[in-house]
């Protein structure tokens, strides 16, 4: 399924931002301290419940559940982006994907049989408001992960993928749009990340999540209705067009945050 015009393919989701910082910190480019800053971002608190050995109902910050991974085994995160009818990045089981699905995202511990899914509760009035997360840790499937590709791989489909991006914006008029459609693109940009993913990330990995979000930004301008003025039918047949590449970009992405790990596979 299409991601809304409302969501910014440039916001670096929070598993992301997990996988990067703890990759980091497993491989000892990064302090404890450091990685669970950055993974908390802007947020105001992030807390793990459900880990191994643990209460059920046992709370705990990043820095600790981190530790506390490493200390059973962990070798590396990796990244899942699922959306329905494509569970990219799972092995299972069915109730671990499903919280999956339902958040979008999630993290799978390497060398651990267990998963991470956020849970972002925004609270607060309008213009003040904060945000919390609960990560649940879960038992997943020890199972290669779903459709995920190798960086390689990654870097030829969005190749392919941003030429088929830009035609497809033409043969939809979205290139009618001009200014808007470029204005659009440029405040994409400038929300972006100036250092994406984390210490120990080949370059490579860097420019390929750069490429993927730049495609998204593309497909989302499309999905926005930007150009001539289109109809309900219209529009369905922009999302059946440009669906594969949404596809091929957040492959691409999984591939990036995922490279700290495969690569060296």
């Amino acid at each position: 399924m299409l991601a809304t015009p409302a969501d910014n393919p440039y916001q670096e989701p929070r598993s992301g931002r997990l996988t990067a910082w703890g990759n980091a910190l497993l491989a000892g480019a990064a302090s404890p301290d450091d990685a669970a800053a950055a993974v908390q971002g802007t947020d105001d608190a992030h807390r793990v419940t459900g880990l191994p050995g643990e209460a059920p109902d046992s709370l705990h910050g990043l820095t600790w559940a981190l530790g506390r991974l490493r200390s059973l085994g962990a070798k590396g995160l990796r990244l899942a982006l699922p959306v329905a009818g494509h569970p990219l990045g799972l092995t299972g089981p069915a109730s671990f994907n499903a919280l999956a699905l339902g958040a979008g995202e999630a993290v799978l511990v390497v060398g651990v049989p267990y998963g991470l899914v956020p849970e972002v509760e925004v609270y607060g009035p309008a213009g003040d408001q904060g945000v919390r997360v609960l990560w649940q840790c879960l038992p997943v499937n020890d199972a290669p992960p779903a459709d995920v590709p190798s960086l390689d791989e990654a870097e030829r489909e969005l190749a392919d993928g941003l030429r088929q991006a830009t035609a497809a914006l033409v043969r939809l008029d979205v290139a009618g749009a001009g200014p808007e459609a470029l204005r659009a693109l440029d405040s994409f940009r400038r929300r972006g990340h100036r250092e994406p993913l984390a210490p120990g990330y080949p370059q490579r990995a860097v420019r390929v999540l750069e490429s993927a979000r730049q495609v998204s930004a593309l497909l989302h301008i499309a999905a926005g209705g930007h150009g001539a003025a289109v109809s309900a039918s219209e529009m369905a047949a922009r999302r059946e067009t440009l669906a594969p590449l949404d596809r091929t970009a957040r492959r691409a992405q999984v591939a990036a945050y995922n490279a700290a790990v495969d690569e060296r596979r």
